[in-house]
């Protein structure tokens, strides 16, 4: 089953990364998190999160990392 994971708009990189790595990947943006396993984020310092969030998943932060070294985080969530 592939892990599905939020990408942040503006993460071109991460997504395709993510996805040449075997996880489907979606908007964060108007995405329903009831089916992701993830988020990953800018870390620029806009919080785009809302407190009411009902789900409770990981949030990575891209700020100073490369793609592969989020793909690397992501697997290291799920191994």
């Amino acid at each position: 089953m592939y892990k599905t994971i939020a990408v942040e708009d503006g993460l071109a990189n991460v997504t395709q990364a993510l996805n040449n790595a075997g996880f489907k990947t979606t908007q964060l943006e108007g995405s329903s998190l009831r089916n992701v396993q993830a988020v990953v984020v800018k870390g620029d310092g806009t919080n785009i999160f809302v407190p009411e969030w009902p789900v409770k998943i990981p949030v990575i932060n891209a700020s100073g990392r490369s793609a592969d070294e989020i793909v690397d985080v992501v697997r290291d969530r799920f191994s």
